[in-house]
C-alpha cells in the first residue's frame, strides 16, 4: 500500500450512490449540470444580441441528444479496443454513464445538427455560434468533475504537491471496480491531475472568450472559432501529460494530432470570417418580422456580463 500524503488532492471514495435500486451516477450529475449552465448562458447571450428565445430551446431539443451520441461515437472510434477485444463486451459501448465522450464528437455531430436546424429555420447559425461558446466551454470544464469521481482520465505519475491520488476501488463482492465501486483506502498511485488542468484552462478560455466578444466586438462566428483555438491548445498540452491509454497514430495520441489540426482550422476560419458584429436584425431577421417594437428592432446590441 503506497503511503497517503496528506497535501495531495484525494479523489472522491465513490463515483456512484443509490437511492433504492437506481443508482445515481456522479459523472451524470456533472454532464447534465453542465448542461443547464450552458444553457442558461446561451439563452442570457443570444436573447441580448436579438435572438428569438425560443430558438435556443429548438436548439437544445436538436444539440443535446446530437452531442451525446457524436461524444460516445469518438470515444468508441478511438478506444475501440476496449470494447471489441476478444474478452469484452460490446454493450459496454453503450453505458454512457461509465464515462467516455469525446469533445470532438460531441461537437462535431452537434454543430452539424445545428446547421440543419439553422438552414431549415433559415436563420444565420454565426451569431448563435457566438452566443454558446463561453457556456459551451464552461460546461466542458464542469464535466470534467465526473472525470474525477469516475477516477479517469489522469496524468503520469508525479510528486507534486497538488497530486492526485487514485483509490483502489471494490465492488459489493470485493472484485476491482475503478467506476462503480467504493474506496478501500488503499493509494494505488498519486498521478498529475489533468481533469483539474483541463478544468481551470477551461473556465480561463470562458473568461476570455467573454471578454474578447466585448473588447474585440467579435461577430459572424469568430468566437466560437476562438472558443476552439483556445481549447484545443490547452487540450494539446494536456492531452500529452495523460498516462491512460489511447489510440496512436504516428507515434502520437490521437487526440494530441486532433487538437493541432482543429487548431489550424480554427484559426484560419477565424481570420477569414466577416469583422463586427450583428445587428439585432440580422441575429434572427425572422424574430426583428415579428417584433411589434417602434422601428422593429428589439434587444441590445451588447452583450451582458456573461
Amino acid at each position: 500500500m503506497q503511503i497517503y500524503n496528506l497535501a495531495n488532492i484525494p479523489s472522491p471514495p465513490q463515483g456512484v450512490w443509490h437511492l433504492g435500486p437506481i443508482p445515481i451516477r456522479a459523472y451524470a450529475m456533472c454532464i447534465i449540470l453542465g448542461i443547464l449552465v450552458a444553457m442558461w448562458m446561451t439563452l442570457r447571450r443570444y436573447t441580448a444580441r436579438g435572438g428569438n428565445p425560443d430558438v435556443v430551446w429548438d436548439a437544445a431539443i436538436v444539440v443535446i441528444p446530437a452531442g451525446i451520441i457524436g461524444g460516445r461515437l469518438y470515444h468508441v472510434m478511438t478506444d475501440y479496443d476496449k470494447y471489441f477485444c476478444s474478452t469484452c463486451d460490446p454493450i459496454d459501448a453503450l453505458k454512457i454513464t461509465n464515462g467516455g465522450l469525446g469533445i470532438w464528437g460531441a461537437v462535431a455531430l452537434g454543430a452539424v445538427a445545428l446547421w440543419g436546424m439553422f438552414k431549415i429555420k433559415r436563420i444565420p447559425l454565426g451569431p448563435f455560434a457566438d452566443a454558446v461558446a463561453p457556456g459551451l466551454i464552461l460546461a466542458q470544464a464542469i464535466g470534467r468533475l465526473g472525470n474525477w469521481f469516475n477516477q479517469e482520465l489522469y496524468g503520469r505519475e508525479t510528486t507534486v504537491p497538488w497530486a492526485l491520488d487514485i483509490y483502489y476501488r471494490v465492488n459489493e463482492n470485493g472484485e476491482y471496480a475503478p467506476i462503480s465501486g467504493r474506496s478501500t483506502g488503499e493509494v494505488m498511485t498519486s498521478v498529475h491531475p489533468t481533469f483539474l488542468y483541463e478544468l481551470v484552462w477551461n473556465v480561463i478560455i470562458c473568461i476570455f472568450l467573454l471578454w474578447a466578444h466585448k473588447a474585440w466586438k467579435l461577430g459572424h462566428g469568430r468566437v466560437f472559432a476562438l472558443y476552439v483555438a483556445g481549447y484545443t491548445a490547452g487540450r494539446f498540452i494536456v492531452e500529452n501529460m495523460r498516462a491512460d491509454e489511447a489510440t496512436h497514430v504516428f507515434g502520437l495520441r490521437i487526440n494530441v494530432i486532433v487538437s493541432v489540426v482543429c487548431f489550424i482550422i480554427a484559426l484560419i476560419v477565424f481570420f477569414r470570417l466577416p469583422r463586427g458584429q450583428e445587428t439585432p436584425d440580422e441575429v434572427d431577421p425572422t424574430h426583428a418580422q415579428g417584433d411589434d417594437t417602434p422601428g422593429g428592432s428589439h434587444g441590445s446590441a451588447a452583450y451582458p456580463a456573461i
